[in-house]
């Protein structure tokens, strides 16, 4: 199925759903939505940072700190971190949940959920969203975030990441 034709749930402000639109509808409309964000570490502590395809709806050619993506309709934040997880890096696993998270901005609103994986790889990298991955040292990012861009979004789970103080 073409990206833009799966459907989501649009959501109202205490999380409940109102109705369901196209993928492709949610973004001509900005309307709110759930997602997933994982941020994946590896046993050094390094973060796992990936380069979205220059086809992806939003932020295309960014670097994003956070595997993850929109919760299809009908579907529980828990099921589909394991389906992002499992499409975009190709593993089966259970990451941990965080807390909840919350971003707007000029192209999206949207209601989410953190999570944290420890994992060394490998992986077998989604094609069709992730050009290239890596991981790097946490106290990096700041710096190539200076130099490369980077998904808004993902850089706010960051932050919240380390304000929770971990890290």
């Amino acid at each position: 199925m073409n990206p833009a034709d799966e459907l989501v749930d649009v959501i109202d402000d205490a999380g409940r759903t109102v109705g369901v639109v196209t993928r492709a509808h949610m973004r001509v409309k900005r309307l709110p939505h759930r997602c997933t964000y994982v941020l994946v570490f590896n046993g050094r502590g390094e973060l796992f940072i990936h380069l979205r395809t220059p086809t992806k709806d939003v932020y295309p050619s960014h670097w994003d700190v956070c595997i993850g993506g929109v919760v299809a309709a009908g579907e529980s934040y828990s099921e589909g971190v394991i389906r992002e997880v499992r499409e975009e890096l190709g593993i089966e696993a259970s990451p941990m949940e965080l807390f909840p998270f919350r971003y707007a901005d000029e192209r999206s609103v949207v209601q989410g959920m953190v999570y944290r994986l420890d994992h060394e790889g490998p992986f077998r990298l989604q094609p069709e969203e992730i050009v290239r991955g890596e991981f790097i040292p946490l106290g990096e990012l700041t710096a190539r975030a200076e130099r490369e861009p980077f998904c808004p979004d993902g850089m706010e789970v960051v932050r919240q990441y380390l304000a929770h103080g971990r890290g």
